[in-house]
């Protein structure tokens, strides 16, 4: 999922062209706006941390970009793509160090498992919104 700093500054094409040119298909993708009940939601496993309430007000504040991916090795190859949650820890030329303003506003999620990745896609998505 593309965040609202990176849509708002106009990366989400560069992003998206980064995507594909690692080699993943683009199975569903759309733009939407969180409200901050379903961000609430999306993130309800951080609900016990002390940046949950920062981070629900930042995912509902501007357009996002959520996607389904399809790449064998997926997840691993995408969370490489993307690279450190920090972007001054993120390696050269990833998503994340190209283009996150902050540990916080760090422009894109990638999933950390393949059963979240299909929990998050089907949060997303309905099976006749997919290609």
């Amino acid at each position: 999922m593309i965040k609202p700093d990176a849509t708002s500054a106009g990366n989400t094409g560069a992003i998206t062209k980064m995507i594909e040119e690692a080699g993943f298909r683009i199975v569903a993708m759309k733009k939407a706006q969180l409200t901050p009940e379903l961000a609430g939601k999306f993130y309800e496993i951080h609900k016990e941390r002390p940046f949950y309430g920062e981070l629900v007000k930042y995912m509902s504040s501007g357009t996002i970009v959520p996607m389904i991916l399809e790449k064998d090795n997926a997840v691993e190859d995408f969370r490489k793509l993307i690279g450190a949650t920090d972007p001054k820890k993120a390696a050269p030329g990833t998503v994340r160090a190209l283009f996150a303003k902050s540990i916080d506003a760090n422009a894109i999620h990638g999933s950390d498992s393949d059963e979240n990745a299909a929990i998050e896609g089907n949060f997303f998505f309905s099976q006749f919104e997919r290609f």
